[in-house]
């Protein structure tokens, strides 16, 4: 695929995981937004929202409200990207298999209104999916009041093709059991919320 725009969502509290940010955990010794990074190398151009530490010369924005959701988060990402490119990649970041995930992701031709993977319980996964950006943008125009929040809400009324992966390659890292599964060790036992 060419010509694509590429979103990394990096807010949320890590409430599963006792407020650990989740795109800050090392998996090998390379953080979870870095393997997001790396996927997402093939992009025109990048912006990661939320308020994880980026690297030098990567531009990062916030959702309006902080913590706002993936949606807000969504269209803080579009907002911040000028001259959109005619696709948009969005990625998680707690996504340990990413760079297998979106080299699997961008071998499928592109049509309809995009592409996302499908876990092992047959959803699509919408944090790991690229989008036909007129698609995305109508879609965000369109998102009611009190705005929409869920990304499923947003994104199902899109023609998308589902491509089933190995679950490896969806799979997230939202819980300790998660965290163990992939061999992550956590900087510190999560607390309670």
């Amino acid at each position: 695929m060419i010509g694509f725009d590429a979103i990394i969502l990096a807010g949320g509290r890590g409430s599963r995981l006792g407020g650990l940010r989740k795109p800050e955990l090392a998996l090998d010794g390379r953080r979870l937004l870095d393997r997001a990074l790396t996927a997402a190398a093939g992009a025109r151009r990048l912006v990661v929202v939320g308020d994880a530490e980026v690297p030098d010369g990567v531009p990062r924005t916030r959702e309006d409200p902080p913590y706002g959701g993936p949606v807000a988060a969504l269209a803080a990402g579009m907002a911040f990207l000028p001259e959109h490119a005619p696709w948009t990649l969005v990625l998680a970041s707690d996504l340990p298999a990413v760079e297998a995930a979106v080299a699997t992701l961008l071998a499928v031709e592109p049509d309809g209104d995009g592409c996302c993977l499908v876990d092992a319980g047959g959803r699509l996964q919408w944090l790991l999916g690229y989008y036909r950006t007129d698609a995305l943008v109508a879609r965000l125009a369109d998102r009611g009041d009190p705005p929409l929040t869920a990304m499923y809400r947003l994104l199902e009324p899109l023609r998308l093709r589902g491509v089933a992966v190995e679950p490896e390659l969806t799979a997230d890292v939202d819980t300790p059991s998660d965290a163990d599964r992939w061999g992550i060790a956590l900087p510190h036992p999560p607390q309670q919320p």
